[in-house]
């Protein structure tokens, strides 16, 4: 029986893993980054242990420290979670070879699905070679052979595209899997993406844990989750589902794993198996009424599973909530969560507490929060309410899409497919700001000051408004109110109600609440996010035009070859590379012109809003020169 066991990961996973740990009754031990040292999956594990010598965003894909770790610790098993080393079939012999338990299927398994490439020739298929890519075969997807999440995936629709897509998805596989191999497939624009959950044990018990679709995907990341797939005809289902056994036989798998398919035209077409735990298992667990991990931790242990699975009942959705702009091209956001909540009756798996960091090294999912019910649309509409009523603090986050998303008549219908935010991401993520919550940000901070003659500022000309600037959205507002014997008012307007944290209004006979939380200059009121700004904008702020400013901290990769001040550049032309949480994210010039102003150099750390470079262009150019002939004549 396992006694100790350690979580060779970080967030979400190792939290979650280490709540079935508690409930067996097994003693946990975590790992961590310096980055991670006060993470929240090292303040909830019984003992934990810092990972020396590599940078942060390497620190988990070096197995020798990890297992040296788990020998320090007395662990007698370990789990590698998802991610990182959970696919290497090196890291697995390891820790068999220091005498501990593997919670994973046999390295031989591993090795021979981990990599995408294998596993399709496993399975009577074979890639397309990189260098044989014709026009013909376009359009065309680059992906990583080992790993997952979207990181290494380019699809490719142009031949001159080819190269930069391959050199882009080897460079963000390296760096997040510690594999720079790709390969090449087709790319099917209107397929669903399937997937089949399988449990092993081993004793030769395969049981196919019915379907999963996860065709709402965004630059190939997975956004919303259901089990089972709706819209799958008997056969089709018998048909993954056989499949999934065959490939799961086919290694003499053993414990959790995922066969995905993409299914298009009535026929499923294999994609891989991921000889892993997947970050969507919490919806096959609610309709099978299974926890995953601890199955996973019996069949290490020997355990026989049943000649069949459990019955399933009713439909789950899971939606994944990532800290992420997506009014800056979705950059990643970093900073304090100052709070996390959902409304009781839906699954929240996070790995952050409330006042928690964000950094930059590691993926921006905040968390999953998961609905089960009877019915599909009963599941969609308790998952859409509840994103809706969370309280979210702290960096801008996708909420809004998860929740438009959701509730989308083709979502809603069972008609979606992979290329859903290709067609909708645009009217998905249209800014909607509550028009009223400005108004109600200025009347609680005005409550704050605490005394009558100080709320608002007393003035002995009543008719004079009291103002406030906001920025919501990327637009400035401003908003007036006055303070009179009878309290605060405001035009249009009956204020109920107005305090610091709770604002109530009469808008048109009807009363509407507003919650309000304030940190520094961030306000939240209700779901829209404001920043408070200064009555007077501060000269020293404002740039040059045409400058580009770094959207998120990170590593300065790359610069483009034979950039240097003076340089003449074309609109949308890539100047340089940032790395944060394991992406790569392209700075391109605004316009064609002259770069006047290079300030960072590869390799050099950037805070967000750094000025990186300046280009002037050739318009702004233009005008200056007729400007100074003039002058001149």
């Amino acid at each position: 029986m396992i006694g100790t066991l350690l979580v060779a990961n970080r967030g979400e996973i190792a939290c979650r893993i280490f709540r079935t740990c508690r409930e067996l009754g097994i003693r946990t031990v975590a790992v961590h980054s310096d980055a991670d040292a006060d993470a929240l999956h090292t303040r909830v594990a019984d003992t934990a242990v810092r990972l020396p010598g590599a940078a942060p965003a390497d620190t988990y894909l070096r197995a020798d420290l990890v297992v040296k770790a788990a020998v320090a610790a007395g662990a007698d098993a370990v789990h590698p979670g998802y991610g990182f080393l959970s696919e290497n079939a090196g890291f697995a012999r390891a820790v068999q070879d220091a005498g501990l338990v593997w919670i994973g299927p046999p390295p031989e398994a591993v090795e021979a699905m981990a990599s995408k490439t294998r596993a399709k020739e496993l399975m009577g298929l074979a890639p397309l070679p990189a260098d044989a890519v014709t026009e013909a075969d376009l359009p065309v997807l680059v992906k990583a052979a080992a790993g997952g999440g979207g990181r290494g995936m380019r699809v490719v629709r142009r031949p001159e595209d080819l190269k930069a897509a391959l050199d882009g998805a080897r460079a963000e596989a390296a760096s997040a899997f510690g594999d720079g191999e790709v390969f090449v497939e087709p790319y099917l624009e209107h397929g669903r993406h399937v997937e089949v959950q399988i449990l092993a044990d081993t004793h030769g018990t395969v049981w196919p844990l019915g379907t999963r679709d996860c065709s709402l995907q965004r630059r190939h990341q997975k956004v919303v989750e259901e089990a089972p797939a709706p819209a799958l005809s008997g056969r089709l289902q018998d048909e993954l589902r056989t499949l999934a056994v065959r490939a799961a036989r086919s290694v003499a798998y053993v414990g959790a794993g995922t066969v995905e398919f993409l299914v298009a035209d009535g026929r499923a077409h294999f994609l891989e198996m991921n000889t892993r735990l997947q970050v969507e298992h919490p919806v096959t667990e609610a309709v099978f009424g299974l926890d995953l991990v601890a199955e996973q931790i019996r069949v290490a242990e020997g355990a026989a599973l049943a000649p069949e699975p459990p019955p399933a009942r009713g439909h789950a959705i899971e939606a994944r909530l990532y800290a992420e702009d997506p009014a800056a091209d979705w950059t990643p956001q970093t900073g304090t969560l100052h709070r996390l909540t959902v409304p009781e009756g839906v699954r929240l798996d996070t790995g952050y507490a409330d006042g928690d960091e964000i950094g930059v090294h590691y993926d921006p999912m905040l968390a999953k929060v998961v609905a089960h019910a009877p019915t599909r649309a009963e599941a969609i509409r308790t998952l859409a309410g509840a994103l809706e009523r969370a309280t979210v603090h702290g960096p801008v986050t996708n909420r809004d899409l998860l929740v438009r998303s959701l509730r989308h008549e083709e979502f809603t219908s069972a008609r979606m497919d992979t290329g859903f935010y290709d067609r909708h991401l645009t009217e998905l993520t249209a800014a909607a700001p509550d028009p009223y919550a400005p108004l109600a940000a200025a009347l609680a901070d005005a409550t704050r000051t605490g005394s009558r003659l100080g709320l608002g500022g007393w003035r002995n000309l009543p008719s004079q408004p009291h103002t406030k600037r906001y920025a919501v959205a990327g637009e400035e507002t401003e908003v007036g109110y006055t303070y009179g014997r009878s309290g605060l008012t405001a035009e249009g307007v009956q204020v109920v109600h107005a305090g610091p944290a709770l604002v109530v209004l009469e808008i048109d006979g009807v009363r509407r609440r507003f919650e309000v939380a304030r940190y520094g200059d961030q306000v939240h009121v209700n779901t829209t996010t404001l920043t408070a700004l200064p009555r007077f904008p501060d000269p020293e702020a404002q740039h040059a035009p045409g400058s580009l400013l770094a959207p998120m901290p990170g590593t300065v990769v790359k610069l483009a070859d034979g950039l240097i001040t003076g340089s003449s550049v074309r609109a949308g032309e890539p100047l340089l590379w940032l790395e944060a949480m394991k992406m790569q994210h392209v700075i391109s010039a605004p316009a064609a012109g002259t770069l006047t102003e290079l300030h960072v150099r590869q390799g050099q750390q950037v805070e967000v809003g750094t000025l990186l470079a300046v280009v002037e262009s050739s318009r702004r150019q233009g005008l200056g020169a007729a400007s100074t002939g003039g002058s001149a004549a």
